[in-house]
């Protein structure tokens, strides 16, 4: 299959274009940059479901009144290493950023620390956050679902029960950080309607149609159907579980879960930070990390496969790539920013190619 014409934007025109489309729609300006500077960061990694394709889906958002334009976090609870927010559906971008700010400072106090976090708007690709606490030597897990809605069967399950609940952390060396984002099912909503749109079927059976039949079609979860967890058919036992376990680190802390019966993209996360000078230390902490990567990077590759990469290996690429040659868009994205612009009456970027 030929290889999709891509267009670049350099960071600076796409960040400033991007934060005056929300704030036209009647984001709060400070709001606009948290937004704009997250979804574009996980384009600039290579998450492209979760970047700039979420403008058009945000827009919506803010005129149905999905996603707040203005607002505070409230704090329901704070102990020093440990503190519960409910954020009024302000933007995820806004209240991860936030989060994480706070629990680096309090790690540094208390060598760990805690962020629960209920009622946010949608958060993108967790990824993205992970950098703040590496740039600092510190470590980050983070985990979020969203109560509202129920695309992942149980394993052994046809009816929906829960989101696919990502996990991802930010491990640090004293290169480039391990940054890993995985969701405890197959793939994505997301991801399954851009298979969809393009015409593509599933690369195995990662869904159940209505009537709890193995599909590889991404029309079979769109009509009503579910996702898979992890392991698929096989091993999804294990997905499964995962998926319980995000559902309550982020629910069961948060006081807000699926009891609630919510609607609307009702977004619930847990954050902890770690400090590894409370442990065995920094130094120690990154010798084994880099150590960890060597052996992974130097392992021989099987077949057909060019080499042995930890996760974020590419993302840290591509990020560096589109800092200096601009932020790699495909058609289906630019033809959402053509139409934001349209409706927020907000020039697009030039274009590098």
């Amino acid at each position: 299959m030929p290889r999709e014409p891509k267009t670049r934007i350099a960071r600076s025109s796409l960040e400033d274009f991007i934060v005056n489309v929300f704030a036209s729609a009647g984001l709060r300006q400070e709001l606009a940059v948290d937004v704009a500077e997250v979804l574009i960061e996980a384009d600039m990694m290579g998450h492209a479901t979760h970047g700039l394709a979420l403008v058009p889906m945000y827009l919506k958002s803010l005129a149905s009144g999905g996603m707040a334009k203005d607002g505070e976090i409230e704090v329901l609870a704070d102990m020093g290493a440990c503190a519960t927010w409910t954020c009024n559906r302000l933007p995820g971008a806004t209240v991860v950023k936030r989060a994480m700010n706070l629990g680096i400072k309090r790690a540094k106090i208390y060598g760990c620390s805690s962020v629960s976090i209920t009622d946010s708007y949608h958060m993108g690709a967790l990824a993205v956050y992970l950098v703040q606490a590496t740039q600092q030597g510190m470590m980050a897990v983070l985990s979020s679902s969203t109560l509202s809605s129920n695309g992942v069967a149980p394993f052994g399950g046809t009816v929906g029960v829960m989101t696919p609940n990502p996990i991802a952390a930010g491990i640090p060396t004293s290169g480039d950080p391990i940054l890993l984002d995985i969701s405890a099912s197959i793939t994505t909503r997301n991801k399954s309607i851009q298979y969809a749109a393009a015409g593509q079927r599933f690369p195995g059976k990662w869904a159940l149609d209505v009537d709890g039949n193995p599909s590889d079609d991404p029309n079979a979860l769109l009509d009503g159907g579910t996702l898979l967890p992890i392991g698929g058919l096989d091993h999804g036992h294990k997905g499964y579980a995962l998926g319980l376990m995000v559902e309550a680190l982020s629910q069961g802390f948060s006081g807000t879960g699926r009891r609630d019966e919510l609607t609307g993209t009702y977004t619930s996360a847990f954050l902890q930070v770690f400090d590894p000078r409370a442990f065995a230390g920094k130094d120690a902490f990154t010798s084994i990390t880099d150590r960890l990567v060597k052996l992974c990077q130097d392992n021989p590759p099987r077949a057909g496969v060019d080499k042995v990469r930890v996760p974020g290996e590419n993302a840290m690429i591509r990020w560096r790539s589109a800092m200096e040659s601009g932020v790699e868009l495909s058609g289906q994205i630019m033809q959402g920013l053509v139409a934001a612009a349209e409706q927020t009456g907000v020039k697009l970027p030039d274009v590098i190619t």
